[in-house]
């Protein structure tokens, strides 16, 4: 199950958080007066009445759920793809977490941006907000991005690094191992990954350590399932 439209228009994300788990975790979530706030205070800094473009590097290059006037590839600099967020939920559970991308600090990011018409702004924007924003993982900020030949003014989610949840220095083995076997209402973390693998390659964008991410989970996910003695790996639908 893929998160959809219908769901960020009716707020069922933020009822999906809430809702504790059998484990009895509840997580903290911002209202939609404070996501609003939030929304108000980045967009301050940006003319009004303007088009606003968004730069995806994840799921949002996949799934984008917006409505758009123009996309296109677009590189920052500053900042590079990771899977730096614990996920208890969404693609994950709190017995085993999956991990979330994020930006984090250092390097350079390729990806897609989007720009929003003037007009659509204010509801496109909130249902990103409420998609991106609501659990506190990610800080919204702007940044720079380039397409070879322009330079972009854009709104990026970047890691959180002041979350209890933000993953500094973990051991690539405990990546692949928490991606190739974590799963949750929203699918399994591996899909997420694969589907951000082929989502980048129809850009014709190349990520080296992503993809060789992929390549491990799916090898781990192999050799799990050789173990137990089933053949074939199962993805979300």
């Amino acid at each position: 199950m893929s998160l959809s439209r219908s769901d960020l228009e009716a707020g069922n994300e933020q009822t999906r958080l809430l809702e504790p788990s059998h484990s009895g975790i509840k997580l903290t979530t911002l209202s939609e007066d404070e996501l609003q706030r939030s929304l108000d205070e980045i967009l301050q800094q940006q003319p009004p009445n303007s088009d606003i473009w968004i730069f995806a590097y994840g799921s949002l290059i996949w799934n984008p759920l917006i409505t758009y006037v123009e996309r296109r590839a677009g590189i920052i600099y500053g900042w590079h793809r990771r899977f730096c967020t614990w996920m208890i939920l969404g693609q994950g559970t709190p017995e085993n977490p999956g991990l979330l991308l994020g930006l984090d600090r250092g390097g350079s990011c390729r990806g897609v941006i989007y720009r929003i018409a003037a007009a659509d702004v204010p509801k496109e924007l909130l249902l990103i907000w409420r998609r991106e924003m609501l659990a506190g993982v990610y800080n919204a900020r702007w940044v720079r991005v380039f397409d070879g030949t322009q330079e972009f003014k854009a709104i990026a989610f970047v890691a959180n690094r002041q979350h209890p949840r933000y993953a500094d220095r973990i051991p690539s083995t405990t990546t692949i191992n928490s991606i190739a076997t974590a799963s949750g209402k929203l699918g399994s973390c591996a899909d997420y990954l694969m589907r951000t693998v082929d989502g980048l390659t129809a850009e014709g964008i190349k990520d080296k350590k992503l993809f060789l991410l992929h390549k491990q989970v799916l090898a781990k996910q192999q050799a799990l399932l050789a173990s137990s003695g089933s053949t074939q790996i199962k993805t979300s639908e």
